[in-house]
Order: C-alpha cells, then structure tokens, then sequence
C-alpha cells in the first residue's frame, strides 16, 4: 500500500511537470526578459501602473503570454520587484495561466464558445475583483523598485538573459515549484482511483465546493484543464464546478499560495485566497444555470478526472503500470522543455558552486568603459524595444504552436489509423495496453476537430456529431475494461470502427 501510493504520487508530480514544462520554460524566459531588457520602467509601463487600467491590463497581458500557474511564479516574482502593487501582480498571476492561444482554441472547439466567453469574463471578473478588494483592505503592499543598470549591447545582453534564468530557475523559484507540485502527490495519496467519477453532477450542489477541495492543492495545465471542460460540458456535469476547476486548478497551486505568503504575510494571503474562492463560488452558482444545455442529459460518470487521484490499486502491477502510464503522455514538445530546464537548472548550478559571488553576473551587469562602435551592418535597439519584440515573438510562437499542435486534418486521420488498430486489438492479453492507446486514440479525434477548425474557421454540426459520436464509444470502451466481457467489448469495438468510417468520410467530403 505505502508503495503504491509512493509511487503513484511521483509519478503523478512527473507528468505534471512534463505538463508545465513547456509553460515553465516561457515564464523563465519571460521573468529573464523583465528583469535585463525590460527593466524596472518598462515593466511598469507595460502593466499600466499606477493608472486606473492596471488591473484589466494585467489581465490582457497574463491571457496572451503562454505561461500556466507554475511558470507565473518567476514572472510574478520580477513584477514584484518592480514595485508593481499587489493587486496587480495577482490579477495577472490569477489571469497567466487561465487561456493562452492554445487552450482558448482548444476549449472553443470542444466546448460551447458561448460558455468559454462567459468564463473569460468571469475570469476577468475574479482577478479584478479580487484585485480591488485586496488593494483597498491592504495599503501599500508594493516594494520600492529596485533597478539595474542597463546591460551593453551584444553578446552581454544574451548572456545576461541566461544568467538571469539560471538564477532564477535554482533559486526561489524552485522551491515554489516544488510546493506546487507537492499537491499533487498529497491528491494521490489520499483520493482512492476513480473516487471522483460520479461526483460532479449537475443536480449536486455540493459538486463545486467538492471541485474547490480538490482543484485548490491541484497542479492542471491550461490544456488539461480545458480538455476537462469540454468533457464536463459534454456530460452535462456541473457547470459550477467547472468554473472552479478553471479559476482555481488551472489558475492556481499550492505553490502560487506559498509564494503569497511569504511575501505578504500569511494572514493576508490567506485572507485573498479565501476571498477568491469566495468570488469563483458566487460567479459559478450564478453562471450554472443559465449555462446548462437542456438537449444533453447529466451523465455523472467520466474518467475525466482519474488524474487527480492515485493511479492504481495496491494490487496492481503498479511498478509496470506507473511507467506504461507514464508513457501514455510523453509529447514531444514537453521532452524538449524539461531537457531545456534541466540544463538550464544545471548551468545555474555550476553558477552557484564556482562562482558563488556573482563575478561573471557583475561583469554583465558594470557598464563599459566606453562604448563600443558598432559595426557597418550593427543595428543597436534599446533594451526595450528588444525586450518588448521577445514577449512579440514568444505570442506569435504560441499562435505557430497551434498549427504544430493540431496538425492537418490528413494527417491527424494517419495517426489515428495506428492508434485505431492498438485501441481495438489485444484488450484480452494486454489491458492496461489497450487503455493506454483509447487515451491516445481520443486525444487525437479531439485534435482533428480543433485542426479543422483553425484551417477552415468553422467545424459544422455533422462533423462535430460524428466525433462526439466516436468519442463516446471510445468511453464506453475504457469503461468496459474495468471489468473486460469478451461479447461487450467485441460489440463495442464493431461500434468504434463503424464510428471511426463514419467520420472520415465527414472530414474527406470537403
């Protein structure tokens, strides 16, 4: 039992990180950007402080940079030293990890648009609210800015952007993650598989406040989260509870709190958190309603939510489960994120050991004797301008990642050729197996809808019937191998293979 549970737990902190690791990776690179290009100034005048905007600012600054709610911690810890007051660099921390084009698109396609406008106001509505009340409870919560000197043009302002993150990455910042993270290993320990899949019905009032236990202490990527919320909507679960496990799993984390805390004491951070729980409970009872979809009856059973608590049963093969899980969502991307902090972590490592006095970090930083001449091809832009033209491209790399994402209808249908032929074949020598692919098969459907729809602008009704139709046999399967019968998962399977023909003749008629 207590290895299962150890087990089970890293290997729930080790996806979560692969999750954030992308996510983390910009925020490293966007806090390196404030503190040596931007300086001071220029990110106070990015957040409109001091002006009546500051706060819907921040909100539309943390909604178009891609960072989730591990990555806003080393962004939020530059904002602070910006002398950026605490409202603000709440509601964006609030704000950073709730959309970024990603998951908007994502969440547009798979769920209702209507409801995912409605949610991104009401986000606004969270993070501004929460903003003004604790700006008007707690006076003077901003530190005095402390500014560097600008670094020289060249070769020293690369460096100074590495150096920064190095710092960054093993220091404070580290042990925040590490607290983050830490909630997710405490879900699987104490949350039982499958505890929470008939909980969260729509006619149960107590399923938002249960989501609000539950996504508190949780670690969820702003893709998990939306994907969850297309299947929440698609089973007519509580819209309620939705909500919450947007404002505060997605836009939240133990480590966020600790963060809060420690910088402005515990009776004051605990007394915002309660606050925005408060608003997130208030604006979710109000939007449930009015958001229920009357032709979709409320199925209360999903494994939506299977990833919050503990992988498997004592009995279990868990050893050789925990890496088949692990495997199941390895994505490229996220490989090359961890690899990309890991030697960044290293490189500030080897910083701290040999030279634990900040030589080679004054050297960046003391101003040059005289200024070199640049050369006859040199274009030499203030730090600004470079720092401002780094947060542009990392927004337009984001929208670019969504075509590499979701790639082309054709070839999102070859892939789902492999994972058609695992998902139905070899359930009764190899299950977990079987499982592993029905998750890699739906991802994929899911995928299909939103690369179609980015190409073309819209996705018809047929279409998305046809993939709603695949997706819930795809259920049904993984619902069948909990307890395996030869006659239902072969009839199920015949379902799966007319449904997948069904949709590849809807996506190939255009």
């Amino acid at each position: 039992m207590f290895e299962a549970i150890v087990l089970g737990g890293l290997m729930r902190i080790a996806q979560a990180f692969l999750q954030a690791s992308p996510f983390l990776l910009c925020g490293l690179l966007i806090a390196a950007v404030f503190r040596r290009l931007l300086g001071v100034d220029g990110v106070r005048k990015l957040f409109g402080e001091g002006t009546w905007r500051s706060l819907p600012q921040a909100w539309l600054v943390g909604m178009a940079l891609p960072v989730c709610s591990l990555g806003v911690i080393p962004v939020a810890r530059e904002m602070r030293r910006a002398g950026l007051s605490g409202g603000t660099i709440l509601a964006f921390a609030l704000a950073a990890p709730l959309f970024n084009p990603l998951s908007v698109l994502y969440g547009l396609t798979l769920s209702r648009p209507g409801a995912i406008f409605v949610f991104a106001l009401g986000s606004l509505v969270v993070v501004t609210a929460a903003g003004l009340l604790w700006d008007a409870i707690f006076k003077k919560t901003s530190l005095e800015p402390t500014s560097e000197p600008p670094l020289a043009w060249g070769l020293k302002r690369l460096c100074g952007l590495v150096t920064a993150g190095a710092y960054e990455i093993t220091g404070a910042t580290a042990g925040y993650i590490a607290v983050g993270l830490s909630g997710v290993f405490l879900l699987a320990a104490v949350l039982p598989p499958g505890s929470l899949q008939d909980a969260l019905g729509r006619d149960g009032w107590t399923a938002p406040l249960l989501m609000t236990v539950v996504a508190t202490p949780v670690y969820a990527a702003p893709m998990t989260a939306m994907s969850q919320l297309g299947i929440m909507f698609q089973h007519g679960n509580s819209i309620a509870a939705a909500f919450a496990l947007l404002s505060l799993g997605a836009g939240i984390n133990l480590g966020v709190i600790a963060w809060i805390c420690r910088n402005y004491g515990i009776v004051r951070g605990l007394t915002w958190f309660g606050m925005l729980v408060a608003v997130v409970l208030a604006l979710g009872y109000g939007i449930d309603r009015p958001l229920r979809s009357a032709d979709i009856a409320d199925a209360a059973h999903t494994h939506a939510f299977d990833v919050y608590t503990r992988p498997f049963d004592p009995a279990d093969d868990y050893a050789r489960k925990c890496w088949q899980r692990f495997r199941q969502g390895l994505l490229v991307h996220e490989e090359f994120s961890t690899v990309a902090i890991a030697a960044w972590a290293l490189f500030g490592l080897a910083l701290r050991a040999f030279d634990p006095k900040g030589r080679l970090d004054a050297w960046l930083r003391k101003p040059p004797e005289a200024a070199p001449e640049p050369g006859k091809y040199d274009i030499v832009l203030p730090p600004s301008v470079l720092g401002g033209a780094t947060l542009c491209v990392l927004v337009a790399l984001s929208v670019v990642g969504c075509y590499t994402y979701y790639p082309p209808p054709d070839v999102v249908l070859e892939e789902m050729n492999y994972a058609k032929a695992e998902a139905v074949t070899g359930w009764s020598s190899d299950a977990a197996n079987t499982e592993r692919w029905v998750g890699i098969y739906t991802d994929w459907v899911k995928r299909l809808q939103v690369g179609y729809f980015l190409r073309n602008g819209e996705l018809d009704e047929f279409k998305r019937v046809k993939c709603r139709l695949l997706l819930d046999r795809l259920e049904a399967l993984e619902h069948a191998l909990e307890a395996p019968d030869a006659e239902t998962i072969g009839q199920i399977n015949k379902e799966i293979l007319m449904a997948d023909l069904r949709l590849r003749e809807a996506f190939r008629a255009d």
